[in-house]
């Protein structure tokens, strides 16, 4: 029953009429979140958020629309970041080149989806846990790669002061320009995912991942649509490896290590794979995790480098519970408390 309201609502158009109160509640709560937060909550915890929400949501669509489960996207989003520094402006002025922004940005966005679909090209020809390795092993490739290469990536320090531009006389590092940027971005890459998942090739996508003989049969290229699922992903991890640079003003090995790219699918899942809220939600608990554990554990007489023990059991808390994340125990509380309304809804379904 629930899943053909689903469908239902997924093929109606999108108007102003049909959204919940609950969005508009949240809309004016994050447009005023300047209004009541300080600087710290909207640079660090919130624009973390949304970026952080942006490269898993790039995960999501992958694995919620495509069956496919990428780890390359934290290496796809740092690809992004590292061509932002090389191609416009850093502390790195021998390598640098210092290309105006409106040229040095839509040039880091199609190097990183090239490089996100050359890497779908290959793992789409596997399946399950062989798309899960290969593309582990191609973050890791990356990885080592620009740890060691010092001519382009410049190696193990990576590159320094790199800063959104001056426009329209606005610093968009300062905190609260940062945060609207930041959840403009996030908006935006957000309903580009709606709009695709209900488009035609959203919808054959859908199909590819239930049953991809059957679309083939039906005249579908099964490879070519997933190759561009990656290359989609690819834009979407781009963007907000670009902020996650800007934010950091520097970009190093690091920022595509292992445990970052293992952080992205840890997001994803817990805030659930299904549907494209769910990676800012576990970006929102991964960051609030990320930046009060430390302080939690150093108050009880712990060492604060623990933190990512009490992400590790908090993952594992959800996952037992809820395979579908923090949006499956939503789901199923709102199920119990239909069924208590009304006790008929149970049998039905």
């Amino acid at each position: 029953m629930a899943l053909v309201e689903e469908q239902e609502i997924a093929s109606k158009p999108i108007g102003i009429e049909r959204v919940p109160t609950v969005w508009w509640v949240l809309g004016i709560l994050l447009l005023t979140m300047p209004a009541w937060a300080n600087d710290f909550f909207l640079f660090q915890v919130m624009g973390w958020t949304f970026i952080l929400g942006m490269i898993a949501l790039s995960l999501m669509f992958l694995a919620g629309y495509g069956g496919m489960v990428s780890l390359i996207q934290m290496s796809v989003a740092a690809m992004g970041g590292y061509m932002v520094a090389i191609f416009g402006n850093s502390g790195m002025a021998e390598i640098s080149m210092g290309l105006p922004w409106w040229l040095c940005l839509p040039i880091a966005i199609v190097v990183a989806a090239i490089f996100g679909t050359i890497v779908g090209a290959l793992a789409v020809r596997t399946e399950g846990i062989y798309t899960i390795m290969i593309t582990l092993a191609i973050a890791a490739a990356f990885f080592y790669f620009t740890r060691q290469n010092y001519t382009i990536f410049n190696g193990y320090s990576g590159f320094n002061l790199v800063v959104p531009p001056m426009l329209f006389g606005v610093d968009w590092r300062q905190p609260m320009p940062f945060y609207y940027l930041t959840l403009g971005c996030a908006v935006i890459c957000y309903w580009a995912v709606v709009y695709v998942s209900r488009a035609p090739f959203g919808l054959a996508l859908q199909g590819v991942r239930d049953n991809p003989r059957r679309m083939a049969a039906l005249g579908f290229n099964v490879t070519a649509h997933r190759v561009a699922a990656y290359t989609f992903a690819s834009v979407i991890a781009a963007i907000g490896g670009i902020l996650l640079v800007w934010q950091n003003a520097q970009i190093a090995p690091g920022t595509a290590g292992i445990p970052a790219v293992i952080d992205i699918l840890v997001i994803a899942v817990v805030g659930g794979i299904s549907r494209p809220i769910g990676p800012f939600i576990g970006a929102l608990i991964y960051v609030l995790l990320r930046t009060f554990s430390p302080d939690v554990l150093l108050a009880f007489g712990m060492s604060g480098e623990r933190f990512k023990l009490l992400i590790g059991l908090g993952f594992l808390a959800v996952v037992f519970f809820s395979p579908d994340g923090v949006l499956g125990l939503w789901d199923r509380w709102r199920a119990r408390q239909a069924r208590r309304r009304d006790p008929l809804i149970g049998d039905e379904e």
